[in-house]
């Protein structure tokens, strides 16, 4: 199935509303979108890549701290804490282990 992420994303005033993608028994994908100013708090939870689809922003995994814009992919090991900041809107792809 072929999907455009800027027909599906959703930038919302009240938070991140992540659209899901695709979800079975082993992986959920979804894609995000964060207005600028916008956080989700570090927080543990499984095996995570994330793609960064446009905009620019933080993410932290394990309080190490990483630059993201559009292009950048960031990992995420089992257990580790993670989270996102995003300082102009920025929208993600991440497929998590379920």
């Amino acid at each position: 199935m072929k999907l455009n992420w800027k027909e599906i994303v959703v930038y919302s005033p009240d938070g991140p509303q992540p659209q899901v993608l695709a979800e079975d028994d082993k992986v959920r994908v979804v894609v995000v979108g964060l207005e600028a100013g916008q956080k989700i708090p570090p927080h543990p939870a499984t095996l995570a890549v994330y793609h960064f689809l446009d905009g620019s922003g933080w993410m932290t995994v394990n309080n190490e701290r990483f630059a993201v814009s559009a292009g950048a992919t960031v990992t995420a090991p089992d257990g580790a804490k993670r989270g996102i900041e995003a300082e102009s809107r920025l929208a993600f792809l991440a497929a998590r282990a379920a």
